[in-house]
């Protein structure tokens, strides 16, 4: 068993013993796609408690500590916190009630542990995981266009960071779900983040990152060459895309 998996068994031997918890959610790698955990992975987890509980979870981390040494602790979220083992297993945890998790989005959890009279279906979340506003061939493709239009006015300006993510990331991620579309979705995709695994999902030729992504300084290598590629396979709007590349060809001039 991996390190991480023995950790999440660990943490839920300690709840069963405690009466104001009803719940442990494996989420992620140790949730219910065992199959992407590697030795990179780390540990991310629900702790389902009883109303007026929380605190204790929050505030205390004696039932943490439990299993192993942590040397860092930090709240990345109200409710969550992010802390190290010893041994170097990270955990990234959020601790919740039942009316909590039924407001909470996420996706591919797995009950690790919970005790007998805890509510049915608890893995199964509630609210809809966030999606974009329309999520539709013709919305990324004008995401993707407009991204880079306005990304290279910023580069234009000075404003490097903010021109890398817009045709560096904005963009980008917005040819990735392009992909998704035309091609149905990749193996174990992450709702919340778009470029995890993205590597796996689609090959060089496919998705050329390199030359999307290529840092701080390629911006206005990163929308021509992207711009191409869009161009290559989908119908830009003329409007826009007479405006890219007149913008471009002043770039290089």
């Amino acid at each position: 068993m991996r390190p991480v998996l023995r950790r999440l068994d660990e943490i839920g031997t300690v709840l069963s013993g405690r009466g104001d918890t009803i719940a442990l959610l494996g989420l992620g790698s140790c949730g219910a796609q065992p199959a992407r955990l590697d030795d990179h992975s780390d540990l991310d987890f629900f702790v389902v408690v009883e109303d007026g509980a929380a605190w204790r979870y929050l505030d205390r981390t004696d039932w943490l500590e439990t299993p192993g040494p942590v040397t860092y602790l930090f709240a990345h979220q109200r409710g969550g916190r992010r802390a190290l083992y010893a041994d170097g297993v990270l955990v990234e945890y959020r601790v919740l009630t039942v009316a909590d998790l039924g407001r909470t989005p996420f996706s591919g959890a797995r009950v690790v542990w919970q005790r007998p009279d805890a509510p049915a279906g608890l893995a199964t979340s509630g609210a809809p995981v966030p999606r974009p506003p329309f999520d539709t061939e013709d919305y990324h493709l004008n995401d993707a266009l407009v991204s880079l239009y306005i990304g290279l006015h910023r580069e234009l300006r000075g404003e490097r960071l903010a021109a890398a993510r817009l045709i560096q990331h904005r963009a980008v991620d917005a040819v990735i779900a392009l992909l998704r579309l035309g091609g149905g979705e990749p193996p174990y995709r992450d709702a919340f983040e778009p470029a995890r695994r993205i590597e796996r999902a689609y090959p060089v030729e496919v998705l050329p990152l390199a030359a999307m992504v290529p840092g701080y300084t390629g911006n206005v290598a990163a929308a021509r060459f992207t711009f191409a590629w869009l161009e290559k396979r989908y119908a830009v709007p003329s409007g826009i895309g007479i405006a890219l590349r007149e913008l471009i060809r002043s770039v290089d001039a």
